[in-house]
């Protein structure tokens, strides 16, 4: 009897470890971008309500994610700079967008109030090429009559990590600056000749926060948050726009994804008289060949839950979420490149 009972103590207490073991299982991991961090923290929340699945994603910069997902050392990797197909098959990875947004510019100046200052992205490359310096340069001040701007020094707010925003930031003034181009270029890391380093998206907006006469660039959910002056920007046909879900949707209309190929896609300085002229996706990044099977397919479930779920939650930060064709082309993209050891696909 004795022998009897202590044969089953040990059979359930062998069936509670392998309880908390699967349970453990099931969280999930991510690390990179800052610019989606919002969202995503938002649809860990409802997701962890809704099925007891934990997330834990850190916001350290697409750099990061990148470098983590090379390294197998999260079950998924976000960068809003997406890997070109070569790149993606040379470290046996694959890539598809999971949310659309904005990056915007961001002032503090006395006496200026949300949307009420205009920039071009002409200005703003020469701001961070350090060649206008002053608040009432007469470049600034022929696209902004009317407005008291001070005869005081702009302090550049930049990136100090790498970055997806700084990509699309960089991008875009690539685009319509060749001195910029030529200069600085275009990527998540890049050395600038002017400027306050701020780490992710949190520590840009701080340091506009904080510090007068600044000027920055954050993603749009940071701007609501933080209840942050932006300004309008000029875009590629020749009208300024404020940033909001509608101008970012505008921009992302003219999409092709299906003849992207890896699904590269970069949505700056789109055509349009309504587009926002920094919009971007951001992109999760997973290993082709999983060795965690289980930790894979509960990644696919995430992001097939908040591409059916999340949408709302989407449009209240001011993101925009997938159309239904393009969430479908994603997920056969996971039947085709997901696979286990053995070759069978995970989803």
């Amino acid at each position: 009897m004795q022998i009897n009972r202590v044969v089953k103590t040990l059979i359930a207490m062998v069936g509670v470890a392998a309880s908390v073991s699967i349970a453990q299982a099931a969280d999930i991991t991510g690390a990179g971008a800052t610019f989606p961090y919002p969202i995503y923290a938002k649809w860990a929340d409802a997701y962890k309500k809704a099925t007891g699945v934990g997330l834990n994603y850190q916001s350290i910069g697409s750099g990061g994610g990148i470098k983590q997902i090379k390294a197998k050392t999260v079950d998924f990797g976000a960068s809003d700079m997406p890997l070109k197909a070569d790149e993606l098959n040379a470290e046996g990875l694959t890539q598809f967008p999971a949310i659309i947004g904005g990056v915007v510019p961001i002032v503090n100046v006395e006496g200026v109030a949300p949307g009420k200052m205009k920039m071009t992205g002409d200005v703003l490359a020469s701001i961070y090429l350090g060649k206008i310096t002053k608040w009432n340069a007469p470049e600034i001040v022929a696209i902004n009559p009317g407005l008291k701007l001070p005869a005081e020094d702009i302090t550049v707010v930049r990136r100090s990590d790498g970055s997806g925003t700084t990509f699309l930031w960089t991008d875009f003034l690539s685009k319509v600056s060749p001195e910029f181009k030529s200069t600085i270029g275009s990527s998540t890391a890049v050395k600038w000749p002017v400027g306050l380093g701020g780490k992710g998206n949190e520590g840009v907006a701080a340091n506009v926060q904080r510090i007068k006469n600044t000027i920055g660039y954050v993603e749009y959910a940071y701007v609501k948050k933080n209840k942050m002056v932006y300004t309008q920007l000029k875009n590629a046909d020749g009208q300024f726009v404020e940033p909001d879900d509608d101008s970012f949707k505008a921009a992302a209309s003219n999409a092709d994804w299906a003849k992207a190929p890896g699904m590269f896609l970069v949505l700056t300085n789109q055509p349009g008289k309504a587009s926002w002229p920094v919009t971007g996706a951001s992109f999760i990044l997973m290993q082709k060949s999983q060795e965690k099977t289980a930790e894979a397919k509960e990644v696919l479930k995430f992001f097939d839950w908040a591409f059916k779920n999340g949408g709302e939650m989407a449009n209240e930060l001011d993101y925009v979420p997938l159309p239904p064709a393009l969430v479908k082309q994603i997920q056969e993209g996971w039947k085709a490149n997901i696979k286990d050891a053995s070759g069978k696909a995970v989803w």
